[in-house]
């Protein structure tokens, strides 16, 4: 395999390269260095894999890289660069989230029309669900996105399946549910919540704690992509989540007790866009990916708990 991924500096792209290059792939990876959150801790995400061979870092913009040449016998795309966060999509960083999310996919599928690809693998959320959907959440849904960010993303999705159909580019989608784990980036719950119980700082909840989700730990992530790259039929969406649905208040519980911390929580209304529940039906996933998820949730936080005491200097 030889690998193009986009987005490869950041808490999903950095495993995936690792885990890619551990197989014996080779990796091209880019990264814009966004200002979502701080830089450093991007460039350590990356600093192992720069050493190693069969490796190659790209710093830029992919709307402003030469994607003919770059692409030059790559066999496999792997889009997982994006504007994330659902809470900062709305008002004037929309476009942010439009030039990102939704301008970057159509350039980077119009470069890969000529490519003898065998897979173009893209990233999408289980935010294009919205909360009018039936549990476990299936890919036949009709998707009805809460939030500016699940719009851009379920637009991403579209164009993936207009390429397929129109110029046969081998696309596959995958939806991510909650992905965590080392690494995983500053802004997200579970990183916000063992952060504050290392440090003894307060809890902010943004809603009540019944809120649910289903949460993927990251080596399932990664065994999820790689085979959709091998294994995923082209046009097709594939869920990818945990296989159980659990509130909020449990996890903070769970967190309580991998930290020995008693945890100081203070609840703030429910954030525009965050969807009430989430949740899975990983069955075409289980079918044709041979997709299972491992990781029970306990076991994943204590790694990101383990891995987060390790990294103070960075969090």
């Amino acid at each position: 395999m030889n690998a193009l991924i986009t987005g490869a500096a950041g808490f999903i792209g950095s495993h995936l390269t690792e885990y890619l290059l551990d197989g014996g792939a080779t990796v091209t990876g880019i990264d814009c260095f966004t200002d979502y959150y701080s830089r450093a801790i991007k460039e350590a995400h990356i600093s192992s894999p720069r050493k190693r061979t069969g490796f190659r870092f790209v710093e830029a913009q992919i709307e402003n890289i030469d994607l003919n040449s770059l692409l030059q016998r790559i066999t496999h795309v792997f889009h997982l660069a994006a504007q994330p966060g659902v809470r900062r999509s709305w008002g004037r960083d929309f476009q942010i989230y439009t030039s990102c999310n939704i301008d970057t996919t159509q350039i980077l599928l119009e470069a890969c029309v000529n490519v003898p690809l065998e897979r173009f693998v893209y990233a999408s959320s289980s935010s294009v669900y919205g909360d009018d959907v039936a549990f476990p959440m299936k890919e036949t849904a009709r998707p009805q996105p809460i939030s500016p960010y699940g719009v851009t993303k379920l637009a991403a999705e579209h164009l993936c399946k207009l390429y397929h159909i129109n110029h046969k580019v081998p696309t596959v989608s995958l939806r991510y549910f909650t992905v965590y784990g080392p690494r995983q980036r500053p802004d997200m719950a579970f990183h916000r919540f063992i952060k504050a119980a290392i440090t003894g700082n307060p809890i902010t909840l943004y809603g009540s704690g019944t809120q649910t989700r289903d949460f993927t730990y990251i080596t399932d992530t990664l065994s999820a992509t790689a085979a959709a790259a091998t294994q995923g039929v082209p046009g097709r969406v594939y869920n990818i989540g945990g296989g159980s649905r659990v509130s909020i208040s449990h996890v903070l519980a769970m967190i309580a007790r991998c930290t020995n911390r008693k945890l100081d929580i203070r609840c703030e209304p429910t954030e525009k866009g965050d969807m009430r529940d989430t949740y899975a039906d990983t069955t075409l996933a289980e079918t044709e990916l041979n997709f299972k998820s491992t990781i029970e949730l306990e076991e994943g936080i204590r790694a990101e708990h383990e891995w987060m005491l390790n990294s103070l200097s960075l969090i």
